[in-house]
């Protein structure tokens, strides 16, 4: 299959430019490390090796999606902060996955260095899967890419402009050495989503006025620091819970539809304002409940995000877009995704749905991501995604401080969420704490600093 060229980049021209000249030295320990060859690839019939850094959720869920790739793959390592989250998934994924499963209890890693020795027992031109809470995630990313490896990583990339920079100096990188590399934004290979947008492209509503994105549905759950975990691991456990670790609900749990309503406008938004507070949540954590950001395109068109997770109230997770002729409902958590004429999406004014076979976008990400490697085919999907990445980060700072953010003014962010985190250390503290009455820092618009 043909490469999908990146939509946009973070920015255009000089400014991407000084934008990128910022992050310089975020690679300054590339000559540090042995030199791995440029292009190291597998063809069709070699074994992949692969190993997972982040054995939860979304981790499970990717490493048994490359397991079932087509071509032989074993899983060679696994690595979590929590060594018995590994120890775990290697049991459950044995019956399903038998003799493709190669782990030994010495290639079972914990701790936040886990990741560095499970890359170390990696051969160049293997496969990482990198699901970790996504504070981490530029810091494994760039070791990935030194250590000559193919790398999927799971959204969000980065909590924060200077991690975004981060993530894209070694996507240059991976770029310049044949690495391929794919990110977690699987809306953007669902079959029923890419055909509704080039409908969307052709005309189909007309000109696009506006986009609504939402996520709107219950609490986000936190569980209570067991007796004996120490309070940074009580933090990881419930990572999404905490701005420096995943960069707040905004970021990480509606970039999904950012991205799609940037997709839809075919560019990524040039302001943004917006609003957020901490309405009813009483859990212990640093979570808004709910958010509504106002983006401005170049061409003064708007999208409108709204995010709320709160119980008995109305919920809706989805892309609304409306044109000229018509309008959209598609995106994530829209299965099927249809075309209506008119601005009232009803039965009677159905201008198009997908008719095609199923489509579970999880497997095809991988497909594509294995299929690419095998067939050293050019496959980096880096610029686009951080895109998307640095636009949620720009809502999520117009919300928490109440000002209007441009673009420029996002890509000139030198503002750390957790600085000094390669230094973080598994018995130490976290990089936020609570205060005496166990209150952890809220972000207070019209005072929190952002840029």
């Amino acid at each position: 299959m043909a490469t999908r060229q990146s939509s946009s980049g973070v920015s255009g021209g000089s400014s991407r430019r000084r934008f990128l000249r910022q992050s310089a030295g975020a690679l300054t320990g590339w000559a540090l490390l042995r030199a791995v060859p440029v292009g190291v690839f597998a063809g069709g019939s070699h074994t992949l090796r692969v190993g997972l850094v982040g054995c939860g959720g979304r981790g499970s869920g990717a490493v048994a999606q490359a397991l079932s790739t087509n071509g032989p793959t074993e899983l060679w390592a696994v690595a979590d902060f929590f060594p018995e989250r590994g120890r775990s998934l290697v049991e459950r994924l044995q019956p399903r996955f038998g003799r493709q499963i190669r782990v030994t209890p010495d290639r079972v890693f914990g701790g936040l260095q886990g990741y560095r020795q499970l890359m170390d027992c990696l051969e160049p031109g293997d496969v990482v899967l990198l699901a970790t809470p996504p504070a981490f995630r530029p810091i494994h990313f760039e070791y990935a890419v030194r250590r000559g490896l193919h790398v999927f990583m799971e959204k969000s990339f980065a909590v924060d402009v200077p991690g975004i920079r981060r993530v894209l100096r070694s996507g240059e990188e991976a770029q310049r050495r044949g690495l391929k590399v794919a990110t977690g934004l699987m809306s953007r290979h669902y079959l029923p989503l890419e055909q509704a947008l080039e409908e969307v492209h052709r005309g189909a509503l007309g000109d696009l006025i506006t986009v609504y994105a939402y996520r709107m549905h219950g609490p986000v759950g936190i569980g209570p620091r067991p007796e004996g975990m120490s309070e940074l691991a009580w933090q990881i456990a419930h990572y999404s819970g905490f701005t420096w670790l995943n960069g707040s609900f905004f970021v990480d749990w509606l970039i999904h539809n950012i991205d799609v309503g940037c997709w839809a406008k075919g560019g990524q938004p040039v302001a943004v304002q917006g609003m957020g507070g901490r309405q009813v949540r009483r859990e212990p954590d640093q979570l808004y409940d709910h958010y509504m950001a106002e983006y401005t395109f170049a061409d003064g068109t708007r999208m409108i995000v709204q995010g709320r997770h709160m119980a008995r109230c109305w919920d809706f997770f989805g892309v609304v877009l409306h044109g000229t002729r018509g309008c959209a409902v598609l995106g994530e958590g829209q299965p099927h995704p249809m075309l209506f004429r008119g601005h009232e999406p009803r039965a009677d004014q159905l201008l198009w749905r997908y008719r095609g076979e199923p489509c579970d976008p999880y497997q095809r990400e991988m497909d594509l991501f294995f299929e690419a490697i095998r067939g050293d085919r050019p496959w980096n999907e880096v610029e686009r995604s951080a895109a998307s990445n640095l636009t949620a980060i720009m809502g999520r700072m117009a919300c928490e401080s109440g000002r209007r953010i441009t673009r420029e003014e996002a890509l000139a962010s030198n503002r750390e969420l957790a600085p000094g985190l390669e230094d973080l250390r598994d018995d130490g503290p976290p990089p936020v704490k609570a205060d005496a009455k166990g209150r952890y820092p809220i972000a207070m618009p019209g005072e929190t600093e952002v840029l």
